[in-house]
């Protein structure tokens, strides 16, 4: 069985850490099973809720832009084309630093889902 989403017709959501969300592959709207690929947009100045995955690895793709990133107890500049591995249960977010929107790709395994994601206390 192939599986293929088209760009066009994948509507963007906000998740609970804030940022704006394509589920370009996903369990729940195409039929895989161990893992979720996604496109997330971080507009100018702007900052992710500080957030931890209980179960999923996710795997970070700066497509574009530039930002920095709480991860664990690190901050860490990234740029197009880095890649960052977050292991479950490492608090981290991202806030774009630059002058256009901060693209990422990222990747969970297993899939992402709102009931894996926990917001730190305070960061309401």
């Amino acid at each position: 069985m192939n599986l293929i989403s088209h760009y066009k017709n994948i509507k963007a959501y906000v998740t609970r850490d804030g940022s704006e969300i394509r589920e370009l592959m996903h369990p729940d709207t195409q039929g895989n099973k161990l893992q979720s690929l996604a496109e997330a947009i971080v507009k100018p100045g702007e900052i992710t809720l500080l957030h931890k995955h209980i179960k999923s690895e996710e795997i970070y793709f700066i497509l574009q832009g530039e930002g920095s990133m709480t991860l664990g107890n690190e901050t860490i500049q990234v740029n197009n084309g880095d890649s960052i591995c977050i292991t479950p249960g490492t608090k981290h977010n991202i806030r774009n630093t630059g002058n256009e929107d901060l693209k990422i790709l990222c990747c969970c395994s297993p899939a992402y889902s709102h009931d894996d994601t926990e917001i730190a206390q305070g960061a309401i």
